[in-house]
């Protein structure tokens, strides 16, 4: 393992994402072999790089004391989320085709949304992931207003 494969800045500070798995080894299958990350640590916790970034992930359990009232657990809902994994690509069409392939489920295919090409897919626990390219935003293009707004 080496330091750079870590995330663990020298200085500063760099962003990871946490999510709490129903299975380590079926997450970490996923995240490595479907979306091409790099098992940096197998387990206690989990670690892939995934393009710029860290994937950790780790089972759900009780309080510690450094969180005294939180207790963590996958998702329950697939119909809400609070929060999501945004990935960028350069070329949405073949990413879509690729994943699709190594397994990925995608909830529909990319759309058009004005500003970018965009499409979502759930890992095995359920977590959203959205999947966007940028298109008119590169021109200036804004995407349209969130739902419910004007």
């Amino acid at each position: 393992m080496r330091r750079e494969d870590l995330p663990a800045p020298e200085s500063g500070l760099l962003l990871t994402h946490f999510l709490t798995v129903a299975d380590v080894p079926r997450s970490r299958a996923f995240y490595s072999e479907v979306l091409g990350g790099e098992v940096v640590l197998a387990q206690n916790p989990c670690i892939v790089k995934l393009a710029n970034s860290w994937i950790i992930m780790n089972p759900g359990g009780g309080p510690t004391p450094d969180k005294p009232d939180v207790t963590l657990r996958p998702p329950d809902d697939p119909g809400t989320a609070t929060s999501f994994i945004n990935i960028r690509v350069a070329d949405i069409e073949r990413c879509h085709r690729e994943w699709s392939a190594l397994g990925a489920e995608f909830l529909t295919a990319p759309l058009d949304r004005k500003a970018e090409l965009r499409c979502y897919l759930r890992d095995p626990d359920g977590y959203l992931i959205e999947v966007g390219q940028a298109t008119g935003l590169l021109e200036g293009i804004l995407a349209d207003p969130p739902a419910g707004e004007g």
